[in-house]
């Protein structure tokens, strides 16, 4: 870990590691996450750990329980369906502001997530879950309104989660296509058909899920990686 490194920065990158690693599915639904091995794994202090896991519990990924620790969350399919109806109402709100203020330099980098996208087709289903998750995060973005970019944030995060455990082997390629439609439905300013377009591709994203949920390794060998993505630990 870069000694240069500032604690705000730091606790970001252990955020982010956690984050992805839930939602790409390395860290289990339902599994313990111990503040220790956590902490010796990323490299930080268990103070940065714990501001880590208040972050992501606000975001519905993981629990804490008083005298039990933190785990990752566990929706079930009734809390599922919840989020997602919210979701929907959420980003509809989203396209519908987005509508015709869409800027060139918006569209593009769009455009160049979608690629991205469609590159993980067939090759990762949680690369592309968090990518289709990402998409979403952006939109709201561009906005420019935080209340709603931090709503859609937690629910996007969440609904994230939802799809590593019930969702199959969804098909990133409707996904992208749907993507792809929105764009340009937001281009052209048509607010009523850029809404409907969002509202039918959440409702198709959760058609494609199925009620299975699935099959843990050592933690520390599950964070591995993501800690040196963000930089936490040496090769």
């Amino acid at each position: 870990m870069s000694e240069t490194r500032q604690p705000g920065q730091r606790a970001q990158s252990v955020y982010k590691a956690l984050r992805r690693a839930i939602i790409e599915q390395a860290l289990k639904p339902g599994m313990k996450l111990p503040e220790d091995s956590i902490g010796e794994q990323l490299g930080v202090s268990r103070t940065l750990v714990r501001e880590a896991f208040g972050r992501l519990a606000v975001e519905g990924l993981v629990e804490l329980k008083p005298n039990r620790g933190a785990s990752v969350a566990y929706p079930t399919l009734e809390e599922a369906r919840d989020v997602f109806d919210v979701r929907r109402g959420l980003e509809r709100m989203v396209a519908e502001t987005l509508a015709g203020n869409l800027t060139a330099a918006q569209a593009a980098e769009l455009e160049a997530h979608v690629a991205l996208e469609e590159k993980a087709h067939g090759r990762d289903g949680p690369e592309s879950i968090r990518l289709a998750g990402e998409f979403h995060i952006r939109l709201a973005q561009m906005t420019g309104n935080a209340l709603l970019l931090r709503y859609v944030q937690e629910v996007s995060s969440r609904c994230s989660l939802i799809l590593a455990i019930y969702g199959r082997p969804h098909s990133s390629e409707c996904a992208v296509s749907e993507h792809r439609q929105l764009i340009e439905a937001l281009r052209a300013g048509d607010a009523a058909r850029a809404a409907h377009l969002m509202d039918h591709h959440l409702q198709a994203v959760v058609t494609r899920a199925l009620l299975t949920p699935r099959g843990e390794r050592d933690i520390r060998e599950v964070l591995a990686p993501y800690a040196l993505s963000e930089g936490l630990t040496q090769p």
